[in-house]
């Protein structure tokens, strides 16, 4: 068996660093196969495999480092670190906690937790247009927010417009209650959550009144042309091939877009060619249009949901295979 110690740190930094319950503890121990445990004023890592002992002990350390930096030590946080320490890439998140991409409402910053999200944040920054495609839990519509919010305060645009298609997902929109205002709402509560956890709800409603935002089906982007915005389609994949090319031509002058789509959720009638499949395809390597593509690795939710991320990506190619 193979022990290692490691003095004990301040007990602030240490409570964090184990998380509520001892949560992120746990998942350590688990995923690095080791035990850990605190004797004497030591912090000591116990396990049958050598390399599992490093790498638990070299993650502690490195989080123990966040931790007094100041920085929130979540489950997600210690599931990454020890995918990057599995590829002797732990160095790596260091410059993922330095940079800050916005603040919330209730001052909370607003930072990327994996590598694939910061090359997100910073083609955004680099490019005119971004796609970005990927499953679920890998942050695409939330950074996009908070990058559009950034622009905002920094008056890099005069307004955010956010938009989704509104394709039925297991409901006919028409049996849903109320006006066409009302029927499609529940599709574009996913960019209200994000906007409301980066400005707060009557802050949203001030400039929503204003016409700072606006959050509107994609049907009502016909025949105008959008100029000095920041604007975020998202869902894009089950956009049709004239959806998209009509809403990437609503781009104006000093405007930044932002297209979000996982082609792995289409939800458009059978032989229906996705319109963010067929974009991505024509538009790859032209000048000042990026694609930035998450993978299972960038999920950031419960460990489980990058599980059977990876367990329908298996199962979508054993099906073409």
């Amino acid at each position: 068996m193979t022990e290692e110690r490691k003095n004990a740190p301040r007990l602030g930094a240490l409570q964090s660093v184990f998380g509520a319950g001892d949560e992120n503890l746990r998942l350590l121990e688990k995923l690095c196969g080791v035990r850990v445990s605190l004797r004497g004023g030591e912090m000591i890592v116990e396990g049958e495999d050598e390399a599992g002992v490093d790498r638990a002990r070299a993650i502690l350390q490195k989080l123990m480092a966040l931790s007094e930096r100041g920085e929130r030590v979540e489950p997600g946080v210690v599931q990454y670190a020890c995918q990057l320490a599995q590829q002797d890439a732990l160095g790596e998140m260091d410059g993922l906690f330095s940079e800050v991409v916005a603040t919330t409402f209730r001052g909370r910053p607003v930072r990327c937790k994996t590598l694939g999200q910061r090359d997100y944040v910073r083609a955004i920054r680099r490019h005119t247009l971004t796609f970005a495609i990927g499953p679920a839990g890998t942050g695409k519509t939330y950074l996009a927010m908070a990058m559009a919010v950034a622009a905002l305060k920094a008056k890099e645009v005069e307004r955010i417009v956010l938009t989704r298609p509104a394709v039925e997902a297991g409901e006919k929109l028409g049996f849903l209650p109320g006006d066409l205002s009302q029927k499609v709402d529940p599709y574009l509560r996913p960019l209200y959550d994000a906007m409301f956890d980066m400005l707060g709800a009557e802050t949203c409603q001030r400039m929503q009144e204003r016409g700072t935002i606006e959050v509107a089906p994609l049907a009502y982007m016909r025949g105008r042309t959008l100029s000095d915005a920041f604007i975020i389609l998202d869902e894009a994949q089950n956009t049709t091939q004239e959806q998209m090319k009509m809403f990437l031509t609503r781009m104006g002058f000093r405007s930044r877009v932002v297209v979000t789509g996982d082609p792995s959720q289409i939800d458009l009638p059978h032989g229906r060619v996705s319109g963010l499949t067929e974009a991505v395809q024509v538009l790859e390597g032209v000048e000042d249009i990026a694609v930035q593509r998450l993978t299972h690795r960038d999920v950031v939710r419960h460990e489980l949901v990058q599980a059977i991320v990876q367990a329908y990506e298996r199962a979508a190619h054993a099906k073409e295979d």
